[in-house]
């Protein structure tokens, strides 16, 4: 593939959208839900502050896989198919270890880390019940991260879409059980959603491995028997993921910074931001599926030595991204009322969040071509400056809410004027990267 054309992207992209678009189901059911659960306002604050700060755990282990995402792809590119399972099982131990490491801390920490960042004690109480029940979904949640990285690396992405229907369908039924308490089960709240998503990353896990078993030509890649396992290639890994990693990471740290900050406007200032921030997903499910396609085309590109196709891919995938982004942006501007009922029946959540819901899709104009130069940042393995990159557009953007919350105590929609600064920082540092030709000497 030296030649990239829409149709190229689109094969590769569109399932990768679908499972995008399935993935953030999960969540908006949840907070559907939830949202009308009693006490809705607290079940909704403490799943956000809960959900957030076990995301941005988990975060460090997507942080590896879309590294060794990187690495397989280059490997794909140039042909070297057996070194895709060799850095497939090297990366299974190092998730492993992590997923065990990682919920023993938050079991130890969680708790009094909110209660010093939460004035709340009902939304503290009820955020360390969720992250009590979602702890287990680490080792499956890591597993099917690898496989989604597998897949996508070698553009096999079909199965991707399958995968994330199968944990929609069984995260609505379990919710509708375990949070209501339906069919004679215990009604469990907000515990009882945290429960069904781990069963749902569970399923997951274990549809990956019947779908490589069955449908996938796992000699190929070396993945049916376990290698060698070498330092050097731990290093490899590690030297590659780490900035992948703790940009991840931090990511999910200033959405939590966010939540924590606009706390002390109020719990109900909270849910409104709750709800905002899922309408938002829907607009960033496009512009995620580009941005993981155009990571994974770069690198294949680059691997096989086809460095001229690059420019090419970033112009096309940006603009599929504004044709597919831009027309629900004009819909939720003419239609809020209707976009904030989806998570909420409340009126005045609807009422409070109109105006920031306005604010948020006008920076979508500047996050559209700034995430994708910046997964393309990643796709040529300079995951070092990418990083570089993204904490750059994360200190000012952290500064710049911190600035309007706690001196002033400014409305709400001030607040979400932080996505512009971090969208405008990120397209400004990547554009100019591009624009300079060390990217196409950078070997893995």
């Amino acid at each position: 593939m030296n030649s990239i054309s829409y149709r190229d992207i689109w094969k590769l992209a569109y399932p990768i959208l679908i499972s995008v678009l399935l993935n953030q189901l999960l969540g908006m059911t949840d907070t559907a839900f939830l949202g009308r659960y009693e006490d809705g306002e607290i079940a909704l604050g403490a799943s956000a502050l809960g959900g957030l700060f076990y995301t941005a755990v988990f975060m460090l282990g997507m942080g590896l896989a879309t590294g060794t995402q990187i690495l397989m792809g280059r490997r794909n590119g140039e042909e070297r198919h057996k070194e895709v399972g060799r850095i497939f099982y090297h990366t299974l131990v190092i998730l492993l270890v992590f997923a065990f490491v990682l919920s023993g801390c938050i079991s130890l920490f969680a708790s009094r880390l909110l209660s010093f960042w939460v004035d709340s004690s009902p939304l503290v109480e009820a955020s360390s019940q969720y992250l009590h029940w979602r702890l287990p979904g680490f080792f499956f949640a890591y597993v099917a991260v690898l496989f989604r990285a597998f897949y996508v690396a070698t553009t096999r992405t079909r199965i991707l879409t399958y995968n994330s229907l199968l944990m929609v369908v069984c995260n609505v039924v379990l919710n509708y059980v375990l949070i209501f308490g339906h069919f004679g089960f215990p009604r469990m709240g907000i515990a009882g959603a945290a429960l069904a998503t781990v069963l749902c990353e569970g399923l997951s896990m274990l549809y990956f491995v019947y779908y490589t078993v069955r449908h996938t030509d796992y000699a190929k890649y070396a993945l049916n028997h376990l290698p060698v396992f070498r330092l050097s290639m731990f290093r490899r890994i590690l030297s590659l993921s780490v900035w992948t990693m703790v940009h991840n990471s931090l990511s999910l740290v200033t959405w939590f910074i966010f939540f924590l900050a606009v706390e002390q406007l109020g719990v109900f200032e909270l849910a409104v931001t709750n709800i905002v921030r899922n309408v938002s997903s829907i607009f960033f499910i496009a512009i995620s599926a580009l941005a993981a396609t155009t990571s994974t085309l770069t690198s294949n590109l680059i691997g096989r030595g086809a460095l001229q196709s690059v420019p090419l891919l970033l112009r096309r995938t940006i603009t599929m991204a504004y044709c597919l982004v831009v027309p629900m942006l004009f819909f939720a501007a003419l239609f809020p009322e209707a976009v904030l009922r989806i998570y909420t029946a409340n009126p005045a959540c609807i009422e409070a969040g109109r105006s920031s819901l306005y604010v948020l899709l006008t920076s979508y104009l500047l996050t559209v071509p700034g995430h994708i130069l910046l997964s393309a940042v990643m796709g040529t393995g300079n995951t070092r400056r990418a990083f570089y990159i993204g904490i750059t557009a994360m200190v000012v953007y952290v500064c710049f809410v911190l600035s309007l919350i706690y001196p002033g105590r400014l409305a709400l929609p001030w607040c979400w004027l932080s996505e512009h600064m971090y969208s405008l920082i990120t397209l400004a540092l990547s554009g100019i990267y591009f624009l300079r030709s060390k990217w196409r000497h950078v070997q893995l």
